[in-house]
């Protein structure tokens, strides 16, 4: 028997009602500050692009490997991707020092070389090593980074650093990683004239400056010493986190060196 007062028949225990609120059978409310945290937003990371030959500047953001990176710039400036041949940071010029690899500094200015005349050389391999340090852009292309003086290479005068090598004996390499291309190099054989295919950058003009700073970057100030880095992946996300330490870059230079000495190559992010 259940009791009825004036005001009519009380809800039972545990009945959709509380404080004249309806609420959800099997819930309840939680008292202020005491919710499930909110997931916590990731950094919005915005860099700013120019291409090194003049153009406007441009803003790029949500990029995760150097391919997505190039599209967002390609984006920018209403050209095709396979338009770029490489990326340098914080300046225009050709400077293989500043060549954009696996980790972008939140501060860093990037540079989009781009296509420009198309050449043929003929070499004829005299000696064993070419004298050509090869690397690539992580999206296809593969180009002379380094030149040793005296060597094979260095006494064709239209081989210059930063030529993307598009073809060898009009066999297309557009895809290939730097240590297929200096294999190939290596295995060709003495004393038989070859022809080199190449693409060299589109020239830079002289009045563009070279740029150390974004002034128009929201961290300016912050990560100055370049110390915090965007490092870029494969596969899977972008992460950010601190950049080499004094001791690490000695040793990824010195294992470069050996790269470079024995197999034409260099990749520090290796």
């Amino acid at each position: 028997m259940q009791r009825v007062g004036r005001h009519g028949r009380q809800p039972p225990e545990g009945g959709p009602m509380e404080n004249g609120v309806g609420q959800e059978p099997g819930t309840h409310e939680l008292p202020p500050g005491e919710g499930p945290a909110a997931p916590r937003a990731r950094p919005r990371l915005v860099f700013h692009t120019q291409l090194a030959h003049g153009s406007p500047t441009g803003r790029i953001e949500g990029f995760t490997n150097v391919k997505e990176l190039y599209a967002k710039i390609a984006e920018v400036f209403d050209i095709s991707p396979t338009e770029i041949l490489f990326c340098t940071l914080n300046t225009h010029k050709v400077d293989m020092q500043k060549l954009l690899g696996g980790q972008i500094g939140l501060e860093d200015f990037i540079f989009a070389h781009v296509r420009g005349e198309t050449k043929e050389v003929e070499v004829t391999k005299t000696e064993d090593a070419l004298g050509l340090t090869i690397t690539d852009n992580g999206a296809g292309y593969a180009f002379i980074k380094r030149i040793k003086e005296g060597s094979i290479i260095n006494r064709l005068q239209t081989v210059c650093v930063g030529d993307s090598i598009e073809a060898i004996n009009d066999h297309t390499i557009v895809g290939c990683r730097h240590y297929e291309v200096a294999r190939m190099l290596r295995e060709l054989p003495r004393a038989q004239p070859f022809t080199l295919r190449l693409v060299q950058p589109k020239k830079a003009f002289d009045m563009i400056g070279q740029r150390t700073r974004s002034s128009k970057s929201p961290s300016e100030g912050r990560v100055a010493s370049g110390k915090e880095t965007l490092r870029l992946r494969t596969q899977g996300p972008a992460m950010l986190e601190e950049g080499p330490s004094p001791l690490e870059e000695e040793a990824a230079r010195r294992v470069d060196d050996l790269l470079e000495s024995y197999m034409g190559i260099r990749d520090s992010e290796l």
